[in-house]
């Protein structure tokens, strides 16, 4: 257990500290009256609109943001891996689907969400929409590269001992490939966050992201920062998530081999 702390404060003690340095200059600086509230208000002030509006915020916003960015992630994912493999099987797909992919991310998102809006409504599927579209980007990019590098002395080698494509594709490429997919993976669930956040601000009833809209209307900073503050920590949390399960799912396929 002491060696566990020891290595956890030797890896983030100096982060944490540099946090509550700058969060007690923030408050220093907003109490002094050198920034006014209603621009950056005080880390106290944030504190307390989220216990004020903890019922809204907890019981009705962050849920529903959050099924949103899970929906949009999970559709992200499956179309991701689908097409990444698909790519890397035939040159011809590759060829079609490549270009397609580089230009849905040269749209600005601000510009076509409200056509997400005009198809779906303000329904949750039009922040899907927004989520899934900026989410699948690094996950195809990142299964297709990982698939595409490395470990050719291998598959020359399972080529020799008679393995069919599909051999080598599960012993060989998959597991290479993990590395790859997982760190594309812990980039999109964090973009999952930003397109579910803007889908909301865009056109929305609920969710994290329609509640900061509100509250910035109102000139309410401290509810705006306190929405923000929840946005971070949820895209922390999913991080986290998928870090976890690439440490064991990689510990595993090394175990394995």
């Amino acid at each position: 257990m002491k060696t566990k702390w020891k290595k956890w404060t030797a890896d983030y003690g100096l982060f944490f500290l540099a946090v509550i340095c700058l969060i007690s200059i923030w408050e220093w600086i907003v109490l002094a009256g050198a920034v006014p509230a209603f621009i950056l208000p005080s880390p106290t002030a944030i504190w307390g609109s989220l216990v004020e509006n903890r019922e809204l915020l907890f019981g009705e916003h962050l849920p529903a943001t959050l099924l949103e960015v899970l929906i949009g992630f999970g559709f992200s994912l499956a179309g991701g891996l689908l097409f990444g493999i698909g790519m890397h099987f035939s040159r011809s797909l590759e060829k079609i689907l490549y270009p397609f992919l580089v230009i849905s991310q040269t749209v600005p998102l601000i510009a076509i969400s409200p056509i997400f809006i005009l198809w779906f409504g303000y329904t949750i599927w039009s922040k899907v929409a927004v989520t899934f579209l900026i989410a699948f980007f690094p996950i195809v990019v990142s299964t297709y590269d990982g698939l595409k590098a490395g470990g050719n002395e291998y598959r020359e080698l399972l080529r020799t001992m008679g393995a069919n494509r599909w051999m080598i594709f599960k012993k060989i490429q998959v597991p290479m490939a993990l590395p790859s997919i997982l760190s594309g993976l812990k980039m999109a669930v964090v973009y999952s966050v930003t397109g579910a956040t803007i889908g909301e601000w865009l056109g929305a009833s609920e969710g994290l992201g329609y509640f900061s809209r509100r509250m910035s209307g109102n000139l309410q900073a401290d509810s705006v920062f306190a929405a923000i503050f929840l946005l971070s920590l949820m895209g922390i949390c999913l991080f986290l998530v998928i870090s976890f399960i690439e440490k064991r799912l990689l510990k595993n396929v090394m175990r394995g081999r």
